[in-house]
């Protein structure tokens, strides 16, 4: 069974920084994994890609050059540094592993239909 825990959101005020951690099942090691997020009354969205070996990264457009996403595999924990948060990344953050098959107009699937609680992030202007 994959276990997926999202820690580090909270509140804060636009322009600054938090650092999301996803622990995960150690199985989740020979996944590419991602972060998504969603905001209320939206769709859930991709974030950020990772590759297994954590050479290969991928961006929404929205968060590009701002968010940053790793994975410390021998940990099982993959990150998301986000700097100069803007209102408009208030959401709950999940982590999930996903499908580089799935691949579409700059987003992946999640591979389990299962997800963690995630973390909510609230940005305030």
């Amino acid at each position: 069974q994959v276990q997926l825990a999202e820690s580090g959101g909270g509140l804060v005020q636009s322009g600054e920084s938090l650092r999301l951690s996803c622990a995960h099942s150690r199985s989740l090691r020979d996944y590419a994994m991602g972060w998504f997020r969603r905001a209320p009354g939206k769709e859930r969205e991709f974030v950020a890609g990772v590759s297994i070996s954590g050479g290969n990264k991928l961006y929404a457009d929205s968060v590009k050059g701002r968010f940053t996403i790793s994975r410390d595999n021998a940990a099982n924990i993959v990150y998301l540094q986000m700097n100069q948060l803007k209102p408009e990344d208030t959401a709950v953050y999940s982590c999930n592993a996903i499908d580089p098959s799935t691949y579409r107009n700059g987003s992946y699937h999640a591979v389990f239909d299962s997800w963690g609680p995630g973390t909510q992030v609230t940005v305030s202007s």
